[in-house]
């Protein structure tokens, strides 16, 4: 298959000149350019599109993409990591607007609401209990306070945040990163850097607490829920095995 810039840009609802810009700083090149000066776009061009813009649609700017795609040369394991975390906001997504449904139809025809029901998919508490008995009530108590008072755009920012450090973390493993690697040792500073930036976390403000981040590193891998997020059970390995070294050299 092959289509035209002009083609490309419908589909994707971006523009000529923005393909244009992604050609010029290297982003992506088309397949090849007519006697008219025609751009055209293979399938090998088409593929990096999309995970260009999932890429973008996760928060990332442009020379983070390009330093994502060009670590990630098994094209089908990134879009796989990409795909288990779209599933998993979709199931998030799911179950939100089925409560949203449930509480229109109560409202229409005059039935009860249902707490339980109205806030399916929006929490954040999950893993209170876990967060509670390995740091204490303090630790919840202080992290719920500080993510309840944030605004929509400031949680919007902290997710998409969030979302990005566990793509480059995808990423990374997909390409097969040794987890002592500098590559590796990099995203675990940041990795480390992002837990102690959470209120009532040990060592909130300063260095997070090596034990605090050697056990979480040990959950990623434990809990499915918490593999999910880098991919599964591979994915979640290796972040466990980075964050081990990092923890070992520096905390």
């Amino acid at each position: 298959m092959e289509a035209s810039i002009q083609e490309v840009a419908r589909l994707t609802g971006t523009t000529s000149r923005t393909l244009r810009h992604y050609d010029a700083i290297g982003l992506l090149e088309p397949s090849r350019v007519g006697d008219n000066g025609y751009r055209w776009y293979d399938d090998g061009a088409l593929v990096r599109l999309q995970r260009i813009l999932l890429l973008r649609g996760l928060g990332l700017g442009l020379p983070d993409i390009g330093r994502v795609l060009d670590r990630e040369q098994d094209e089908t394991a990134a879009l796989r990591h990409h795909l288990d975390w779209l599933r998993s906001e979709q199931r998030r997504l799911e179950r939100q607007a089925a409560s949203v449904e449930r509480t229109i139809t109560a409202r229409e025809n005059g039935g009860p609401l249902m707490a339980e029901d109205m806030f399916d998919g929006f929490d954040h508490t999950q893993h209170k209990e876990e967060v509670e008995r390995r740091w204490g009530a303090d630790a919840y108590a202080t992290s719920d306070a500080w993510w309840r008072g944030m605004t929509d755009e400031e949680r919007a920012a902290w997710k998409a945040t969030t979302a990005r450090l566990a793509t480059e973390w995808g990423a990374a493993a997909a390409a097969g990163a040794d987890p002592t690697s500098e590559e590796a040792q990099a995203l675990a500073a940041r990795h480390v850097a992002w837990l102690g930036s959470i209120p009532g976390t040990p060592g909130h403000g300063s260095t997070p607490v090596k034990d605090y981040v050697v056990g979480l590193a040990e959950m990623y891998v434990a809990d499915p829920r918490f593999a999910e997020n880098y991919g599964g059970e591979q994915g979640a390995t290796f972040v466990r095995d980075a964050l081990h070294e990092y923890a070992a050299r520096h905390l």
